[in-house]
């Protein structure tokens, strides 16, 4: 992603996607070894139809943030409307 930039601060992540219609989700994935992790991401309201992923759970924004933080990660963003999540220890 070109011309990108971070944000680390709850309220900003928040606004830029409420802006795209976006709202939180956590998945619950499996490792190799069994153990489960919260995956976050972010659902974002397509023009056209389809279905919700399966195993994407509507959460509210304090339990995304929770999580967000607890993983240490920042949303990446893009002009084009692009983003990522990305860890924060790679910001420095």
């Amino acid at each position: 992603m070109s011309d990108t930039h971070t944000l680390t601060r709850h309220s900003d992540i928040q606004n830029w996607v409420c802006d795209r219609h976006g709202t939180p989700a956590i998945a619950r994935v499996r490792n190799r070894f069994g153990g489960e992790k919260a995956q976050l991401l972010l659902r974002f309201v397509r023009s056209h139809g389809g279905s919700i992923d399966d195993g994407m759970s509507p959460v509210s924004w304090n339990a995304w943030f929770a999580e967000l933080d607890r993983q240490q990660l920042a949303l990446r963003v893009a002009p084009d409307g692009a983003c990522e999540l990305v860890s924060r220890s790679a910001l420095n």
